[in-house]
């Protein structure tokens, strides 16, 4: 019983101990751009799409230790023109994060490989990032961005940390 007992709590601590050392970020909500067409809402350096766009639903995951991250969006669609109602001319997206944004010592802006957004909006990312985020990553933002354009059209809300 006492060998049962110092393994569990030997386990627990393990856990313990690596759930502290990993900081994740998740984002409950993905929001689309608002912005008048032609205007662009700039975040960190990087231009928004000059569109507004909104987001039936959507969510995201990070591991900042790691650089693993999960995306997915549903009906990521333009709001108003001719287009409205669908992604118009949009036909891949990536997420991106952004640690320290502003900054102009230690800003970093790190992405993922593109994926396809479908004709309703939806598209899903299970992966990592193209490089492990900086050991310091302060207020983390994550962009969904039309690739290859660069350019915002939606970003993560309600940001927890744990």
């Amino acid at each position: 019983m006492k060998r049962v007992f110092a393994l569990l709590f030997s386990l627990l601590f393990a856990s313990t101990s690596l759930a502290s050392d990993d900081a994740v970020v998740r984002w409950r909500n993905i929001v689309g751009v608002i912005t008048a067409p032609g205007v662009s809402n700039t975040v960190a350096g990087i231009h928004s799409g000059g569109l507004p766009w909104t987001v039936a639903a959507g969510r995201a995951r990070l591991d900042l230790a790691t650089g693993v991250v999960t995306f997915f969006v549903e009906e990521l669609v333009l709001v108003g023109g001719n287009a409205s109602g669908t992604p118009g001319p949009v036909k891949s997206v990536k997420g991106t994060l952004v640690c320290n944004p502003g900054s102009t010592d230690d800003q970093a802006v790190i992405g993922t490989p593109a994926v396809p957004l479908d004709a309703q909006g939806n598209a899903d990312f299970d992966g990592k990032l193209s490089s492990t985020p900086p050991s310091s990553c302060a207020n983390p933002l994550f962009l969904i961005r039309v690739a290859p354009a660069d350019v915002w059209i939606a970003t993560g809300a309600s940001r927890t940390i744990s």
